[in-house]
C-alpha cells in the first residue's frame, strides 16, 4: 500500500471516528454548534486529501495539501473546545486527539516536502 492509499484511509477514518463521538452529544444551540464544525472541518480533512492524490500538478497539489493542514488545524481546534467546556470526556477524545495531532505533524511535513518542489 501507499502513502497515498495510507493516508486516504486514515484520513476517512479519522472523520468517521469523529462523526460517531460526537453523535451522542445532546442537543443544544452551542454543542449543535460546535459538532457541526468539528463535523465540517474533520470530514473536509477526508475530502480534501482525496484531491491532493488526484492533483494534476505539483501547484495543485501544494494547494489542496494547504487546505488539508488548514481543515486538520481547525478540527483540533474544535476539540479542544469541546473538551475545554466539558461536552466530551477527555478520556473519549484521548484516541481523536492523538490521531490529529499525528496528522497534523505529516501534513504539515508533506505540505513543506511540497513547497520546495515549487
Amino acid at each position: 500500500m501507499d502513502f497515498n492509499q495510507i493516508f486516504r484511509d486514515r484520513t476517512k477514518n479519522f472523520s468517521i471516528s469523529i462523526i460517531k463521538s460526537l453523535s451522542p452529544l445532546p442537543y443544544s444551540d452551542a454543542v449543535s454548534i460546535i459538532r457541526k464544525q468539528i463535523i465540517r472541518s474533520g470530514t473536509s480533512v477526508a475530502a480534501n486529501y482525496r484531491a491532493v492524490s488526484r492533483a494534476r500538478s505539483d501547484k495543485e497539489r501544494f494547494a489542496k495539501i494547504c487546505i488539508v493542514v488548514e481543515e486538520i488545524d481547525e478540527t483540533q481546534l474544535w476539540l479542544e473546545i469541546i473538551e475545554e467546556l466539558g461536552y466530551v470526556d477527555s478520556e473519549k477524545l484521548l484516541a481523536i486527539k492523538s490521531e490529529c495531532e499525528e496528522l497534523v505533524k505529516v501534513m504539515t511535513t508533506y505540505k513543506f516536502k511540497l513547497s520546495q518542489n515549487i
